[in-house]
Formats: structure tokens, sequence, C-alpha cells
């Protein structure tokens, strides 16, 4: 989560990116940050502040939840797709209430005639969960590196009754990570050249050079090692869960299902978790069902277990979790247990196959333990008490 800005300090707070920006709580339109902000309207998609012909400053404010007008920010390319403000028929393209479709109009039309240094910057932000609270998303430009003048400003034709026209912009969100407040004071009072400008957006304005802000996504594909604990404290957790199963008289690993169907039950959001009869398990070794919503609406998802209590060193693979994937039923996940790690190949398969598998592996197992039965590094010794003590119940 980025970083808050309550409502009583918008006046003087930087723009950062990702960071949110709370609303008041007066039940008006004078809770709308942005206005704060910026000094525009305190409502619409398009807040100008100036002349909207030649705007000191423009704000893009979406919802993000438009089914018919679907806003997108392109994290991996660092684009802004926006729709403009004529979304009902009845009215001319350029007839709209807030100015905005006029503002793409002639920001772009600038654009393509080379005219950048009158183009005014755009702020994007997007609707925050809680209230009136925003998050911004960026200072963007219009158009793209790639793209040519009869892609980034195109008229579409919708219909609702009768056929009508609005506009579909792209625009490049700048890697601009802070806006200082002494350059958003110097917007607003119309100094285009300030020394407070950031450089990226001078540099664009000069040279139409686009430096988008892109962010990679981070790989879901575990390594071993982020698999594994990597501290003595947590490899003597799993010695001691391995050898419980593994080297005590009348265990087996097969008593491990026992204690990850209990793991199963310590995962917020899980209801119920319980063995199968090995007769009939239908190849899991334990079935559950999982809460998503909230206390008053709510839908339960029911999902498989499969456990294997493996050396730390021994990895889990395709042979293991191709067990439990071909025997999810419709509309079922799976959660994948095991006090090892799973093998690359496997992980792989996982992944881009977009199986739907929840996989715990020895490093959760730690976390899972310590958060729940309170065991700390502090006293090891009494903290491994406490984990055997707890094991003997299985």
């Amino acid at each position: 989560m980025g970083k808050i800005y309550s409502f009583t300090s918008l006046n003087n707070a930087d723009l950062v990116i990702d960071a949110t920006y709370e609303g008041g709580n007066a039940g008006n339109a004078g809770d709308d940050p942005i206005s704060k902000l910026l000094g525009t309207s305190n409502q619409g998609g398009f807040r100008h502040l100036g002349n909207f012909k030649n705007p000191n400053l423009c704000v893009l404010f979406s919802s993000m939840d438009d089914s018919e007008w679907p806003d997108e920010i392109d994290y991996l390319e660092g684009l802004f797709t926006y729709y403009g403000d004529n979304k009902k028929p009845g009215q001319e393209l350029h007839d709209t209430k807030k100015k905005g479709n006029l503002i793409l109009s002639s920001a772009f039309e600038k654009l393509k005639i080379n005219k950048r240094n009158e183009i005014c910057p755009f702020f994007i932000f997007t609707k925050a969960q809680k209230g009136r609270s925003v998050i911004f998303r960026g200072l963007a430009v219009p158009g793209a590196k790639n793209l040519n003048h009869s892609e980034d400003l195109v008229a579409i034709w919708k219909k609702s009754k009768d056929r009508f026209l609005n506009y579909k912009s792209i625009f490049t969100i700048l890697d601009i990570p802070n806006i200082s407040r002494k350059w958003l004071i110097d917007l607003k009072e119309g100094r285009n050249n300030s020394l407070h400008e950031p450089p990226t957006f001078s540099k664009w304005k000069k040279a139409s050079t686009y430096t988008p802000l892109i962010a990679e996504e981070i790989s879901l594909l575990k390594s071993t090692e982020q698999q594994t604990p990597k501290d003595r404290f947590g490899k003597k957790i799993i010695d001691c869960i391995y050898k419980f199963f593994n080297e005590t008289a009348g265990k087996d690993a097969k008593d491990f299902e026992k204690c990850a169907v209990e793991i199963a039950n310590m995962i917020d959001g899980v209801i119920s978790c319980d063995r199968t009869k090995p007769w009939k398990d239908g190849g899991r070794d334990a079935i559950g069902k999982y809460r998503i919503g909230t206390l008053n609406s709510y839908t339960e998802v029911e999902f498989g277990l499969e456990a294997k209590c493996y050396k730390l060193n021994n990895a889990c693979g395709v042979k293991e979790t191709s067990r439990l994937i071909s025997r999810i039923k419709h509309r079922q996940f799976g959660i994948f247990i095991t006090t090892s790690y799973i093998a690359k190949q496997a992980y792989e398969e996982i992944l881009e196959d977009q199986h739907p598998i929840l996989i715990l592996s020895a490093i959760d197992i730690v976390e899972i333990t310590i958060k729940k039965l309170g065991l700390s590094n502090d006293d090891e010794k009494e903290s491994i008490k406490k984990l055997k003590d707890w094991l003997l119940q299985f």
C-alpha cells in the first residue's frame, strides 16, 4: 500500500505515485480531495484549472469500474487509456458540459503540430476504496512513443437508442515518482516554465521524448530459496515436524495429513477442512471450504488438499502436484502443503496452465506455526517444546 495523506493535509501535499489522498467526512461534495489538492472543481472525470481552451493543468479522474467505457492503466507499457465525456446520445462530440472532449481534441491537435509547450500536464487519479478518497496514478502526456497520430485519439461510435460518438485517447504516464507542491503552486498561478517543473516533463515538451513509468510484474514463480526457510530456527521447525512423522514409532508420513488439515484451518478465510476417508478420497487427502466476502455478504468455495511430508531438500515434482490438479472439480481450488518445496517444472506448469492451486511450502508452514502457535526465536527451546506438544495431537 502506498502513502496515505489525510484530508486536512492536502493543501500542502506533494503528489506521490500510488499514494492515497483521503476525502472528507462531511457527506457532501466538499469532501472531494482533488479540489483541495489542485484547486479544480470537485466533480467529474475532466477537471481543468484555467480556461478550458488553454488550461494550466487538467485532471483525468476514473472510477475504473465502467464496463461501457473501460479506462485502463497498462503498467507494463506505462500507458493510460481514457474515454471522453460524451457518453450518452443527444449531443455533438464536443458539446459536453465539462468540455472534456474539447480539451482532448485541443491537446492532441497541439501534439500533432508540435506545439507541446502549449500542452498542460494531465494528472491521473483513480477512485480508492474508501469514500471520496482517490489514488494518484501519475503525470501523463498525450500520445505514446510507438503510436502515430491516427491512433492516439480516435472517435468511436456507440449505440444506446441512437448512435453517437465519443473519444478514446491514449496517454503516456511519465516516469516521475513525485510531483512537488512548489510546481503545483506555480501551475495554479499560471507559471508555465517553472523552475520546479519535472525534468522528464520538460524533456517531453522540448523533444517529444516519452519516458514511460514501466512497472514490471513480479514473477509468481518462486525459487527453492523463496520456498524454504533460511534461518536456523525456521529450519529447526520443519526438521521437528518431519522427524515427528517419519522417525517416531507408530507414525508415518501419511499421518502428516492430519497436521496439514490443522495448518489449513489456521489460514484466514478457511471455515472448515477435514480429512477424507482413504477409500473414497477422490485422490484428495482432505476437503474444505473457504469463505470469500464480508460477514453479511459472502460465498463459500470448496477446495481439495494434498499433503506431502518430505525432507527439506527433497522437492515435490510434477508427479505429486498432478495428482491434486487432476482431481479438482469444477469451481474448486486446491491447496498443496509440503514440508519441502515445489520443483521448478511443476511450479511452472501450475502457473502457465493457470491451475487454481495454492502452494504452502516449508517457509509458509514456518510462518503459520510461528504466528498461530506463538513460537519465538528468542526462546527456541521452549518454542520447540510447544511445537512438539502441538504435534502430539496427531
